[in-house]
């Protein structure tokens, strides 16, 4: 039987002509520079709908993909045309056209995220990025709106899985900056970052739904453990952070039940690490696991005897000397941090604080500006300890940091001294991020083959202390030591200084 739309040359199949025309008509109108070949692209598609009875209201982003498959017999047309990526893309530009003059159906439940890209825009514009920033963000901001809309995304399907998949995805969306190519290396991470902006936007803003990620439930020993740790022991927020993280590599190895716990299970947590890992890791899983089997013992858990299971960590205590840079070397490196740009600026106060106070990396980290009195001249640190403690502020580590909150700190809500300076203008994640600008600031002014890291400045300066004739417990006071063995190993750059601390041979009289 032959169909009623080619039974005749002037009925049915002439009227579809005639829409199809006025559709690419109307396309090129709103278009007018668009190429031959993209007009093409937009009847060779309207061709394929009407020959398997597609109505054009019913066009989506599948059908694109069944277009770009089809062995092409259109007449005109070729199946050449769709070996070329750039043909598809102007076929799902000519399907977002339609759906923009409502010729094609869009379920209610889809999101429509492009009217808020201009919202977007405004709060990137507020928050300080530059402009390459800026421009990378909302370029993959309007990207992932045009993805989504092509996917048919519901509000309630934006989540972190879909991101990943929009970051992965092989782009031939039908925007004009798209041409279905992506860059190596950093196309898949500037996506990621920019859709991970534009959701966090949507969801301040309660135009979508915040996401529940479903994390399988807490240990309740961890619990325990912690809040164990931070009153009994009295831990900072930093050290229970860094135990739980080793503690959730590890704990289900030892089994759900405490009274299973075997002596077997204890050893192969420390014995069967891999090769990546390092002797101060070693030990840091050492240590922690024999602190949770103390607090397990002491809930009345386990056995006592466990703990005699736990290897012991080999750790021949002052048997290094701690690396030092020369208290010149350390003058040429604070005047050659510039004062010019906001990150100089930052830069300089943080190398004061290390080489002038002695201070630790978490020490920086932690500093808030409630902890700068400055009518006493003083800093209050925490350090490991939950008691602040004093110190005296030098002057010209006072006037590095003067300079720094007054004319290069971004204004936010933090109450944190150091910032990142590119917007948003965060915090720091963790105290590592001082070594790193440490690490940077030599880079930049040329000093090679120094020892790296933040506290090399603190075993510089109690050396130098040392050596100019400061007592140990004298150090052991500026460095915020609780035990004098702790500063004894400073004793050790400089053989006559180790009379301070040897113990006489037996039997030896003077």
């Amino acid at each position: 039987m032959t169909s009623p739309s080619n039974s005749h040359p002037g009925g049915a199949a002439a009227n579809g002509a005639v829409v199809d025309q006025a559709l690419v008509n109307a396309y090129l109108a709103d278009n007018p520079n668009l190429s031959a070949g993209a007009l093409s692209a937009a009847r060779h598609f309207l061709k394929w709908a009407a020959d398997r009875r597609v109505a054009i209201k019913d066009l989506d982003a599948a059908a694109v993909d069944r277009f770009a498959r089809h062995r092409c017999r259109c007449g005109r047309y070729s199946a050449a045309q769709l070996q070329d990526p750039g043909y598809i893309t102007d076929a799902r530009r000519f399907l977002r056209h339609l759906e923009g003059a409502g010729q094609v159906a869009i379920p209610d439940a889809v999101a429509r995220l492009g009217p808020h890209l201009a919202g977007f825009s405004a709060n990137l514009a507020t928050q300080g990025y530059s402009r390459v920033t800026y421009s990378s963000r909302i370029s993959q901001a309007r990207h992932f709106a045009e993805w989504a809309l092509q996917m048919r995304v519901p509000r309630e399907g934006i989540d972190g899985d879909l991101i990943e998949l929009f970051a992965q995805h092989d782009c031939q969306c039908g925007i004009k900056t798209k041409r279905g190519k992506r860059v190596a290396g950093t196309g898949t991470k500037d996506r990621r970052r920019g859709a991970r902006a534009f959701v966090a936007f949507l969801r301040i803003e309660g135009l979508i739904p915040v996401t529940v990620a479903t994390e399988p439930p807490a240990d309740p020993r961890l619990a325990d453990f912690t809040t164990w740790m931070r009153r009994e022991r009295g831990a900072t927020s930093e050290t229970i952070r860094r135990y739980q993280q080793e503690l959730g590599r590890w704990l289900m190895k030892l089994g759900s039940e405490p009274q299973g716990f075997t002596a077997a299970a204890v050893r192969s947590i420390v014995l069967d690490q891999g090769e990546d890992r390092s002797r101060s890791s070693a030990r840091m899983t050492i240590t922690v696991l024999r602190t949770f089997l103390r607090f397990m013992i002491g809930q009345g858990h386990c056995a006592p005897s466990l703990l005699l299971a736990v290897p012991s960590g080999v750790r021949r205590r002052l048997s290094t000397v701690p690396k030092t840079i020369p208290a010149s070397t350390i003058e040429e490196i604070v005047a050659s941090c510039g004062t010019v740009t906001a990150v100089e600026v930052r830069d300089r106060a943080i190398i004061l604080l290390l080489a002038r106070m002695a201070l630790r990396a978490g020490d920086i980290w932690q500093l808030r500006l409630a902890d700068i009195d400055w009518r006493a001249s003083r800093l209050r640190l925490h350090g490991k300890s939950r008691r602040g403690v004093f110190m005296p502020l030098p002057q010209d580590v006072g006037d590095a940091l003067l300079t720094y909150i007054e004319d290069a700190r971004p204004v936010v809500a933090s109450d944190l001294v150091f910032l990142r300076t590119q917007a948003p203008f965060t915090p720091f994640r963790s105290s590592a991020e001082i070594a790193g600008i440490v690490s940077r600031v030599l880079s930049r002014s040329g000093f090679v083959g120094l020892p790296t890291g933040s506290h090399v400045f603190r075993h510089s300066l109690a050396s130098a202390w040392l050596r100019d004739g400061a007592e140990l417990d004298q150090i052991g006071a500026a460095l915020r030591h609780t035990s004098r063995d702790t500063t004894a190993i400073y004793a050790k750059v400089d053989v006559d200084m180790l009379g301070a601390v040897a113990q006489p041979w037996p039997g030896y009289s003077a």
